[in-house]
């Protein structure tokens, strides 16, 4: 595999350390649940997001842009940056199509629609959960075109939690589940590879023109 031969034409370029970390790190990774963020625009909010879904053992997030740029300010990530995918597309439900697609379900994070409650949804697929802006929540073409609606529980006059927060909380209890199910959630053999290679670009001084040199000598 040409992922696999990369990763180890760049270890060398890593420390022991970030060596050590990549490889204990990746066998936990998954894309099982896919955070999906619909136009964001306070970058503390990208932040937080990117920062949860990483600690979370989550490596990719899709940001369905619009008026808004998907932008995390890095004094909040504290470098989970380095390690989350950001994939950008269009705010569509063209979007969200592809994404379904790639074999996800989609679950549209919102009380509406007589939605599951969180405690009580049974995860048995990939689900891509949709997150909606902060000030208008999800966007009710996603709503409609969505296979199934999540809320989070509250317990008191705040309807709502914010949307970084509500990210945490999602991701968060997933994981939760998942380790406890049967189910084989981790990543392929081939996507850790590819993730691998690409924690390590991210992790090596001038790593795209390293890794781009050695791609040639692959030809």
């Amino acid at each position: 595999m040409k992922n696999k031969q990369t990763f180890e034409y760049l270890q060398q370029f890593l420390t022991d350390e970030r060596l050590r970390k990549i490889n204990h790190f990746a066998p936990e990774s998954s894309d099982f649940v896919l955070p999906v963020i619909e136009d964001v625009f306070q970058f503390r909010n990208a932040a937080a997001i990117v920062r949860s879904v990483e600690a979370c053992g989550f490596h990719k997030i899709v940001a369905m842009e619009s008026a808004h740029e998907f932008n995390p300010n890095l004094r909040v990530t504290k470098g989970a940056e380095t390690w989350v995918e950001v994939e950008r597309l269009p705010q569509s439900i063209d979007s969200l199509k592809e994404i379904k697609n790639r074999g996800y379900k989609i679950v549209a994070v919102s009380p509406e629609n007589n939605a599951t409650l969180l405690p009580d949804f049974q995860i048995t697929e990939p689900v891509a959960l949709v997150f909606g802006t902060e000030a208008e929540g999800v966007s009710k073409e996603v709503l409609d075109f969505a296979d199934e609606t999540l809320a989070i529980p509250m317990y008191g006059f705040t309807r709502s939690f914010n949307v970084s927060v509500a990210a945490a909380i999602c991701m968060y209890e997933l994981k939760q589940k998942l380790i406890k199910s049967n189910l084989d959630y981790k990543l392929s053999e081939e996507k850790l590879w590819e993730m691998k290679v690409r924690w390590a670009v991210n992790s090596i001084t001038s790593g795209q023109k390293i890794l781009e040199r050695f791609q040639k000598h692959l030809i």
